[in-house]
């Protein structure tokens, strides 16, 4: 599961890729210096991890991930391929989830390709590009679709009816997100249209270094515009961001952020936003040789949580043995949890909350 940070060029997409990401994208007071997409596997920071960690004093501690995709510039005329725009739509179409950042600062040095800073043009501009970008993928599709549907097809029918509400969407300017399915068919049928504008967006508005805790004019016109989409806006100061980055010392990152205001790196809440925007969620196995957090779908049954680990946990599960991360903590290790008799074993039916504590029998 990938989240891919798009926008305008000169934005701050590469300087906020290198600060979630030990990878370094190359960043430059110019467009299209991100040619190809980069891709960094970032931690996904977890404070429960280090509770276990400290509980159970295990030889190593492995956290959950999620890939970040950072992709060129988009500017107007992608659709048609313009600038590199082919590229970009080619990259995103690939990515689960959208991270949108909005350039929401005045910096005189600091080039903006449509000459000055107007973030809503801007979300606007990308908007659009999307957008004709599916229409055109709806167009060709219902093409194919309208021929079947008018012999009586009933599978090709219940394709047009939910093609046509897409197009007249996306012809108002709207984006396929809002079109909700409302049958278990139509959302079969949405998920294999693959369209761009049907995933799921966060929007980030970066912002100097003096907006980072209240955010400015630009932020509230953006979450004014933002308001009816679904959709969460993070306020991140990428530069002061990548500032920090450059600290040594974990004392001296938090003095840094304590002179800012911040109780934590913006970074940090946009890398759990981006993980609750794939749909992600974790459960946790604690032993002595390793403490560790997996990545599972929220809604995953055991069997399918076991399968993280190992295709064989899955096909040959036998049950699960479960402790609450909360019960975890408070009776402060596994023993002491199955005395207070929170121990529980589930079988291929239970749907793992996030936090679970896990152990799987299986037998292949």
């Amino acid at each position: 599961m990938k989240a891919g940070i798009v926008g305008l060029p000169n934005v701050g997409k590469s300087t906020l890729f290198n600060c979630l990401s030990n990878a370094k994208a190359q960043s430059a007071n110019f467009p299209f210096c991100t040619i190809e997409p980069n891709i960094g596997v970032v931690n996904v920071p977890d404070p429960r991890i280090n509770k276990l960690e400290e509980l159970v004093k295990p030889e190593r501690v492995q956290m959950a991930t999620v890939d970040i995709v950072d992709i060129a510039g988009l500017v107007k005329g992608a659709s048609k391929g313009e600038g590199l725009g082919n590229q970009f739509l080619g990259n995103i179409r690939e990515c689960n989830a959208i991270i949108h950042v909005l350039r929401c600062f005045d910096n005189d040095n600091i080039v903006h390709v449509d000459g000055n800073v107007n973030p809503i043009r801007d979300k606007e501009t990308i908007d659009i590009e999307l957008q004709l970008k599916d229409l055109e993928t709806v167009e060709k599709r219902l093409e194919k679709v309208n021929r079947a549907a008018k012999t009586g097809n009933k599978e090709a029918q219940t394709e047009k009816a939910l093609l046509d509400r897409i197009r007249e969407a996306l012809l108002q300017a709207k984006s396929a997100r809002t079109i909700t399915p409302q049958s278990n068919d139509e959302e079969v049928l949405m998920e294999s249209f693959q369209l761009i504008t049907a995933k799921p967006v966060l929007y980030v508005c970066n912002v100097d270094e003096n907006s980072a805790v209240n955010g400015n004019k630009y932020v509230e016109q953006v979450k004014e515009l933002v308001k009816d989409e679904d959709a969460e806006v993070i306020i991140l100061s990428v530069g002061a961001e990548a500032d920090i980055t450059e600290l040594e010392s974990y004392e001296e990152r938090q003095v840094f952020l304590e002179d800012m205001g911040l109780t934590e790196p913006g970074a940090s809440v946009l890398i759990r936003a981006a993980y609750k925007l794939l749909k992600q969620q974790t459960y946790f196995t604690a032993g002595v040789k390793e403490v560790r957090a997996w990545t599972i779908n929220i809604g995953a049954t055991a069997p399918q949580a076991a399968g993280v680990i190992h295709t064989d946990f899955e096909k040959g599960f036998i049950r699960a043995e479960v402790i609450s991360y909360e019960d975890y903590v408070t009776y402060g290790s596994e023993a002491k949890a199955k005395e207070a008799g929170k121990f529980k074993v589930e079988g291929k039916e239970y749907v793992v909350k996030d936090g679970d504590v896990m152990h799987f029998r299986f037998n292949v």
